[in-house]
């Protein structure tokens, strides 16, 4: 069963904590993981590129000259694709980008990636990530003294407004609630840093 040790923001050891092997000591499967990226990836495309057929440009549809005699080319439509502002040939249409993944395959994907961070002693846990104050500079500093690097997630529950308000402010930190925690964001993160209480209840839920 994973151990991991217990900080506070000072970057002391306060205790320890056992991790469940189910949930923070799967293998390594690639495959279910770039089946869950590609899948997230897919369903943050919004689809909606559009370009107008012969049909759909403005312009009139009449014979701008006659087909024979006049020594041009011979032409049909104003709109036609070869004409400049004619219609596009083969064009984007809307369209969803949406992919299948069951729910199981989310969670154990999630399970998978918490676990490969375990493995690479990314995986932190603070006693608490409450913040005194919703100020930026005070959590840049923080997060500098525990050593991380430039990517962080933040993972604590939804009631931490202050550490929310302080993070959206530093591009390469994530804030995170449990409800919305996924395993692209785990795995794009250079480093994971919990509260005791969010790991807690990730562990409780992913467990069962």
């Amino acid at each position: 069963m994973p151990t991991i040790d217990v900080k506070n923001w000072d970057n002391q050891v306060v205790g320890t904590l056992e991790l469940p092997e189910e949930v923070f000591g799967k293998p390594l499967n690639r495959h279910l993981l770039w089946h869950y990226v590609r899948v997230y990836l897919a369903h943050q495309r919004q689809g909606n590129a559009c370009t107008k057929t012969r049909a759909e440009v403005s312009g009139a549809g009449r014979k701008l000259w006659k087909q024979k005699g006049t020594g041009r080319a011979r032409i049909g439509s104003l709109r036609s694709p070869l004409w400049r502002h004619g219609g596009t040939v083969h064009g984007p249409r809307p369209r969803a980008y949406d992919l299948k993944i069951n729910r199981k395959e989310r969670q154990e994907a999630l399970r998978l990636a918490l676990s490969h961070k375990v493995r690479q002693e990314n995986c932190w846990v603070l006693d608490t990530l409450a913040l005194e104050a919703p100020k930026t500079k005070d959590l840049a500093g923080k997060l500098k003294n525990l050593g991380l690097g430039p990517k962080v997630l933040l993972v604590d529950g939804s009631g931490n407004g202050n550490l929310k308000l302080a993070a959206r402010n530093i591009p390469a930190v994530q804030c995170e609630a449990l409800d919305s925690l996924n395993a692209y964001a785990v795995l794009k993160s250079g480093a994971v840093l919990f509260s005791r209480d969010a790991i807690t209840k990730i562990a409780e839920a992913l467990g069962q």
